[in-house]
């Protein structure tokens, strides 16, 4: 991809992220991501012929930033540190995924590639990271990473059902990595 088409396509992946998380993405109108991403709608239309494909595209685009930032933590931080981190990034990712999912899955089936493969990642990241930490001495041996998943995926639910407590979020969090992480 040229240089010029590749910003238009990350341009327009962030105009739809941030369109989605606004507006919800089943109602989010396609000219105003081009218009947000400051590109004309036929340039949105060669890189996403559909409605779907820009969808796709945004999620695995959200999932493979966070396989990124596992990596950054599994290397830099400390494994009980990295792992509360983590846990952050899952429930930030879940809030903004919400509407994105919904719309996924009236097209697509929980089992689809996309779905699997994605899932398959934030399983792995939540894992390892978890793993580390445990064996480190920081995180209690009893839990799963399926655990954690579920945990961030709950916190970020009961969240978006107070949108009138900006702060709920981080406090259940902090609950939580209270509840997983061992003090030394």
């Amino acid at each position: 991809m040229r240089a010029d088409a590749r910003r238009n396509y990350e341009r327009l992946l962030d105009a739809a992220l941030a369109t989605f998380a606004e507006r919800g993405a089943d109602t989010a109108s396609l000219e105003e991501i081009a218009r947000r991403a400051g590109v004309g709608i036929g340039t949105l239309y060669r890189h996403f012929p559909t409605r779907q494909a820009l969808l796709e595209a945004v999620y695995r685009d959200q999932v493979e930033a966070l396989r990124i930032r596992a990596g950054e933590l599994l290397r830099a931080e400390p494994p009980g540190a990295a792992l509360a981190d983590w846990l952050r990034a899952l429930v930030a990712f879940g809030s903004t995924k919400r509407s994105l999912t919904t719309a996924l899955l009236q097209t697509l089936d929980r089992d689809s590639e996309l779905l699997s493969s994605c899932g398959a990642i934030l399983r792995e990241s939540t894992s390892e990271l978890l793993e580390r930490a445990q064996q480190a001495g920081l995180a209690r041996t009893d839990v799963r990473g399926t655990d954690v998943l579920r945990l961030a995926h709950g916190v970020s639910m009961a969240s978006d059902w107070a949108p009138g407590d900006p702060d709920q979020a981080e406090r259940m969090l902090a609950l939580v990595i209270d509840g997983l992480l061992l003090r030394k």
